[in-house]
């Protein structure tokens, strides 16, 4: 027949293209064969409707359980503001009888003075010898290490944690830093396979197993009875958490609509903060660590019944359309369409209901196809983006640490840059919930990176020459600014990444944020040596990602990309409006097309006609959904994809008929 010699020659004429074609992977203005989530099936599913809610209070949940395990870590390595060794009687002379001295002058006879720290010696001892039964501040004694362990003060909330269970100072004090490292290192691991896991699971299914594991691994962690053990334990429980927080973030993010999303988002940080402001009250109520980890553990293992009530945290439509898992698509939305009390024969064209219009635009033979990060080497835009929000987040968390240093400074109290650093991090997502939706996402990112550069510079510079309150001030101010910087790089990332790899690449990008947390363990690590440099390194960062902010696209109240070739649209807006009567060549172009009198609606309903009359006459080709007035996009059924006009699309109908005719 006609129809079919004429798609052998289609065949053979664009078969080298289509092979050249990575992962089938179009043209930037080609869409893939997908729905506008937004336009065509939120609105008929009940928009963010009541049911939406309900999933979006329920995925605030795991980020206050994450928060609270999260930060206990504070606490379980917190060194006590002061210790000192316990006196060695056999290290004293024989006629010493510490009956006859105060306390206070016994731990002067027995302890050196240090004038580092104006205290007594952490680490050393007197040793006198022992032949001596005059006792007299005069005596010939040297410095000996500690013999009988320490005396701690009482650390901050808890009695006991993971320093003085083990003595894990003076000598062994790198292994404090070390802990932490691991720790997030465990984040990094979590943050780049359980994103993967995401994109190919679901994000159900990744939280699901996040909670479960990261349960038991908190339940392990109380009763570690080794520092090596209690770090394996973390490092484990980590990856999980890692888990937790970005598989629900993803589907909190999937269930909004434009309008919301930047509120949903932010108000999750709120839950963060709130766990954190009751964490002091639960290390005084618990006193031990073990206790501590385990009353943090709790909210983890409550958040297993999601396994049995799967209506409270349900996948995600959205990635289950993407990846093309059309049946249990169908089944979620009609879930939200009838929880969100939606008519389910409302149209969304005329003529043709929600379901019926996904089998038109979907075909029943749609192949479930899901994605990697490692896609991302065949894409110039959406790993630019990621690479700059990477930057952005990794600079926000690793400064911070040059900021909070200041404030130690100011006040050596525990509570006074742990309270102080919470108030920020509410202030700065309060900031972002008032100005975000209303300036845009770059402008403001762009606005917190200029305030965290400025405020490192001058501190970098002029700090020995300021007073403590101007210290003190910009200190406040630029950890405000990075913490803003930090949220806002997150959110970002998480709009403009596709939905096919979202997980992934967002894992990746908050990798990066934990990476940046490390640092400050690495200058413990250190004693602190190399600070100045670790300073330096990060104002420099955060004046080149000025620069860099520039080249991000703007995502505000827009859809969010569903497929790698709608994310490789997400370009750069234009810094200044182009004059329409500029000549431009053909390749450059970015003004819209001349509008014509073509009806996209109209000619899917002759698609959809057309294509059930060509599968009885059993032709063999295949003619997919119009994405575009001016593009249709033809799937032969051994090559892939090929692209042609809307010229193409009506010869292609005429032939149709014709061949229908025969």
């Amino acid at each position: 027949m006609k129809s079919s010699s004429h798609f052998d020659k289609l065949r053979s004429r664009w078969k080298p293209q289509l092979a050249a074609l990575p992962n089938r992977l179009l043209f930037p203005s080609v869409r893939c064969l997908t729905m506008d989530f937004e336009s065509k099936i939120y609105p008929q599913i009940g928009g963010y409707g009541r049911y939406n809610r309900i999933v979006t209070i329920f995925s605030w949940f795991p980020n206050f359980a994450v928060t609270l395990n999260l930060f206990c870590d504070v606490f379980y390595t917190l060194t006590p503001e002061s210790y000192h060794c316990k006196p060695d009687p056999s290290l004293l002379p024989s006629g010493f009888l510490p009956s006859n001295f105060s306390k206070q002058a016994y731990l002067n006879f027995t302890i050196p003075w240090d004038k580092d720290s104006a205290g007594l010696s952490h680490c050393e001892l007197y040793r006198y010898s022992s032949n001596y039964t005059n006792i007299t501040d005069n005596l010939p004694k040297q410095r000996v290490p500690c013999t009988k362990g320490w005396e701690y003060a009482k650390p901050a909330g808890l009695e006991s944690n993971f320093v003085t269970e083990w003595n894990l100072v003076c000598g062994d004090y790198w292994k404090i830093p070390l802990q932490h490292i691991c720790f997030m290192t465990g984040w990094v691991l979590g943050y780049v396979l359980l994103g993967t896991i995401c994109d190919w699971l679901g994000r159900r299914r990744a939280l699901l197993m996040s909670v479960s594991l990261s349960g038991l691994l908190g339940v392990a962690v109380c009763v570690s009875n080794s520092p090596v053990a209690f770090l394996l334990l973390r490092l484990s429980q980590g990856s999980m958490l890692a888990g937790v927080f970005l598989s629900s973030y993803i589907a909190r993010l999937e269930v909004c609509d434009p309008r919301h999303r930047l509120l949903v988002s932010m108000v999750s940080v709120f839950f963060a903060v709130f766990a954190e402001l009751l964490l002091p009250g639960l290390a005084v109520l618990c006193s031990d660590w073990p206790v501590l980890q385990a009353v943090a553990t709790v909210p983890l293992l409550l958040m297993i019944s999601y396994w049995c009530c799967p209506s409270v945290f349900p996948e995600s439509p959205r990635w289950l359309l993407a990846t093309g898992q059309i049946p249990q698509a169908k089944k979620t939305l009609q879930t939200f369409s009838a929880r969100n009390g939606a008519c389910r024969s409302e149209e969304l064209f005329p003529g043709e209901t929600l379901l019926s219009e996904i089998d038109s635009a979907y075909g029943e033979d749609t192949d479930t196809e899901y994605h990697s990060v490692l896609e991302l080497r065949h894409t110039r835009v959406i790993w630019r983006n990621g690479l700059i929000l990477g930057l952005t987040l990794f600079i926000g968390t690793g400064i911070q640490y040059c900021f909070t240093r200041n404030l130690h400074s100011y006040s050596t109290h525990f509570y006074f840059s742990y309270f102080l650093r919470m108030l920020t991090g509410a202030l700065a997502c309060a900031f972002l919930c008032l100005t975000v939706d209303r300036f845009g996402r770059r402008g403001i990112l762009l606005l917190v990176a200029i305030g965290t550069g400025l405020s490192s510079l001058l501190l970098l510079a002029l700090t020995q020459y300021l007073r403590g309150g101007l210290v003190l001030v910009l200190s406040v101010v630029g950890l405000l600014s990075s913490q803003a910087l930090a949220m806002l790089s997150v959110f970002f990332a998480s709009e403009v990444m596709p939905t096919v790899i979202r997980g992934g690449c967002l894992g990746l990008v908050m990798s990066a944020g934990c990476v940046g947390m490390a640092a400050s363990s690495l200058m413990e690590l250190q004693n602190n040596a190399g600070y100045f440099l670790h300073h330096v390194v990060f104002a420099s960062f955060a004046v080149l990602s000025i620069l860099c902010i520039m080249l991000l696209p703007e995502s505000k109240r827009k859809p969010l990309p569903d497929s790698l070739a709608d994310g490789e649209c997400l370009r750069r807006p234009p810094l200044f409006l182009s004059r329409v009567d500029r000549d431009s060549l053909p390749l450059l172009r970015t003004t819209r097309a001349p509008t014509s009198d073509y009806n996209p609606d109209n000619y899917a309903r002759l698609v959809s006609a057309t294509k059930k009359m060509l599968a009885k006459d059993t032709l063999p080709f295949k003619m997919a959904a119009v994405t575009s007035p001016h593009q249709v996009l033809l799937l032969p059924s051994s090559n892939g994809v090929i692209s042609g006009t809307q010229g193409g699309a009506r010869g292609l109908e005429r032939g149709a008929r014709q061949d229908t005719s025969l």
